[in-house]
């Protein structure tokens, strides 16, 4: 009966990737914590890595991770370019907005409506920089702006400066030139000060290169603000080890962690190791219960994950 459940689920992934868009899925049971598909594209002489990622909803560090023997800026001509797109949901609640940082991803449940089913969608972004680090928490949509002004702020004013650039203006009006794009979603942490917001920049996407803020796509924001509403939720949390159960297999998905917690991550190997501990032991679906007491960890598969770090989720349970 599982099987066929999944047979199903499955189909409607597909149906739903190929009929609506690569980033929107149907959302699994709460049992299940895997979605999406590896998918495969060619490379061509006309278009760089980046240029593929953008096409695909993917970042650019994503793209560079799964992707590390093809060159960025020339890739071959005919080279098959893997697309990311098969992820582990993130320990949270699956409600309204959940940004994992280190992934640089974030993921979004709406509010299924009457008859339909509930789907995850999902995009990537950028976050702040090291020095300009994006607050952790739990926080909420405050304010909708489409076509925002931006108001640098006087510490960004003083980098400017300091670094020889033209002086910014004290107010940078809507347009092609904002670097908030055209859309923006204000969050109720740090005063305010926090966007989710587009940019003037799109191949930024995927890497730390903000002030603090989200920054995505043009097209993907420009859909997210259609969607949302005031007052939804927003959990950002910094989760560079992922687990997921898929029917009665383990797997992982792991990340680079963030530049400031790399002292905690020195020995990463241990660090994954207690990961799965804590993830076996807190299993709290009765039908896992004896799976997770009794799973043996395929060491080879979890060696390869730790060693790439390229953000796809990898089988690391085996069969008894």
């Amino acid at each position: 009966m599982y099987k066929v459940f999944l047979l199903i689920f499955s189909l409607a992934n597909l149906i739903t990737f190929q009929s609506i868009r690569a980033e929107t899925w149907v959302l699994p049971p709460s049992d299940i914590d895997i979605f999406g598909q590896i998918q495969t594209t060619i490379a061509n002489r006309e278009e760089t890595l980046l240029d593929i990622a953008r096409r695909h909803d993917v970042g650019q560090i994503e793209i560079l991770m799964a992707n590390p023997k093809v060159d960025r800026w020339l890739p071959a001509d005919g080279a098959e370019v893997l697309l990311p797109h098969r992820h582990i949901i993130p320990q949270a609640e699956r409600s309204g907005l959940v940004l994992n940082l280190p992934e640089m991803r974030l993921y979004y449940f709406p509010d299924p409506k009457e008859g339909e089913k509930p789907v995850v969608i999902t995009h990537p972004v950028s976050i702040g920089r090291m020095d300009w680090e994006t607050p952790l928490g739990k926080t909420k949509i405050v304010e909708k702006k489409k076509d925002p002004t931006w108001t640098p702020p006087q510490s960004l004013k003083d980098e400017a400066i300091a670094a020889g650039d033209p002086p910014l203006p004290d107010v940078v009006p809507a347009g092609p030139d904002n670097p908030l794009g055209q859309y923006a979603l204000r969050l109720g942490t740090g005063n305010g000060s926090y966007l989710i917001h587009g940019t003037n920049k799109p191949y930024g996407v995927g890497m730390r290169v903000t002030h603090g803020c989200v920054r995505m796509y043009p097209e993907d924001i420009q859909t997210l603000f259609e969607r949302i509403s005031l007052g939804t939720q927003v959990q950002l949390v910094n989760q560079p080890i992922k687990l997921g159960w898929l029917a009665n297999s383990l797997f992982i998905e792991l990340h680079t962690p963030l530049e400031e917690d790399e002292e905690m991550y020195e020995n990463y190997a241990q660090m994954v190791a207690v990961a799965i501990r804590d993830f076996l032991t807190q299993e709290s679906h009765d039908a896992r219960k004896t799976i997770a007491k009794s799973i043996t960890i395929d060491e080879e598969n979890l060696k390869k994950a730790i060693l790439e770090k390229n953000g796809i989720p990898i089988l690391i349970s085996q069969n008894n």
